[in-house]
């Protein structure tokens, strides 16, 4: 029994690599910074610096959840990681043409595997545990999701505040804001990271004129390696090139939000092969004099990150629909209340 449980963990190395993006250190630190860009009176109730040591914790939580190998976990979580824009091509999509919602997209994707099998890489089953080798990754769409619940967790805080909530039931409903914030800032942080973006995301696959490394290191040392080597990430160096959160254009209308997380993604997917290159040239060794031109670049990726995550959270709490629900339910609690008195 042991044997088959050790097969099954390294039947799962293959597909671990497309799950995290930095390390704990390079989330923690997109989270920290998001932190700053936000107002004094952001959330409309006071981000003490536990909920922020909180939240800045919670970054690491989607990674925390591969230490469960049940497949059950293995199979939703990994794919919100991550999002190959290559591959989109193959089901007739692009960018701009890609459905907001999430089961939308497995819908076409199935479709279009079902009409032209062919056209599709083949898959091998002793690589793909998970169940998951069929798919493209849902990291946009589970961007948008988390943007939808922060939504929603700001509109309960405010019918709660506002319609006589009890003390416990405003605290509930603060911590509920805290954790969606946090888990969030994982996912905003993975696309951040170029080879969250990409099929070439550990090693560069098919056609290869440039040379590119095909090695299977390459994912693990931009998470974290890098940082490692060359003296650690933290926010504090990073703060001043954070700009104050501003509500994201667009996001308003129907499926604005999706089109502005695709564009995220986008401007990573541009830097995949630079960063490759960078790779080839010597620049992300670490090591003194060349070895260090890849830091500013990686951390540039992880101020975007933050800022985008900034955004995201400010554009939430700026767009929250009155709760008019729990609103009535609160009033008539209250009216119940009185008609007892």
């Amino acid at each position: 029994m042991k044997i088959k449980i050790f097969a099954t963990f390294l039947a799962f190395g293959a597909l671990i690599f497309s799950a995290g993006a930095w390390n704990y250190e390079g989330h923690h630190t997109v989270n920290e910074l998001a932190l700053a860009t936000l107002p004094a009176d952001f959330g409309g109730f006071e981000l003490t610096p536990a909920l922020k040591n909180r939240i800045e914790f919670l970054a690491g939580e989607p990674d925390r959840w591969r230490n469960i190998p049940d497949l059950e976990l293995v199979h939703e979580n990994g794919p919100d990681h991550y999002f190959d824009l290559e591959d989109i091509s193959l089901c007739g999509l692009t960018p701009g043409t890609l459905p907001p919602l999430r089961y939308d997209f497995v819908a076409v994707l199935a479709r279009a595997r079902a009409a032209h099998p062919e056209a599709f890489p083949t898959i091998d089953p002793q690589k793909d545990a998970d169940h998951t080798r069929e798919l493209d990754g849902f990291l946009p769409w589970a961007i948008t999701e988390y943007f939808e619940k922060l939504k929603s967790g700001f509109s309960t805080l405010k019918a709660f505040k506002e319609n006589g909530g009890t003390p416990d039931e405003i605290a509930n409903a603060q911590a509920d804001i805290v954790y969606v914030m946090g888990v969030m800032g994982h996912f905003v942080g993975d696309g951040s990271q170029p080879l969250h973006t990409t099929k070439h995301y550990n090693g560069w696959v098919g056609p290869n004129p440039k040379g590119y490394t095909t090695r299977t290191t390459i994912h693990g040392w931009i998470d974290g390696g890098y940082f490692r080597k060359t003296g650690g990430i933290a926010a504090e160096p990073l703060l001043g090139k954070m700009q104050a959160a501003a509500e994201i254009s667009g996001a308003e209308e129907a499926g604005g939000m999706f089109k502005a997380v695709v564009a995220y993604l986008e401007d990573g997917n541009k830097y995949v092969e630079p960063l490759y290159e960078m790779e080839k040239n010597g620049q992300l060794t670490g090591t003194e004099g060349k070895g260090m031109d890849g830091r500013p670049f990686l951390e540039g990726q992880i101020v975007k990150g933050a800022q985008m995550l900034g955004n995201i959270w400010y554009t939430a709490w700026k767009e929250a629909p009155e709760d008019t629900y729990l609103a009535r339910q609160l009033q008539q609690r209250a009216a119940d209340a009185a008609d007892k008195k």
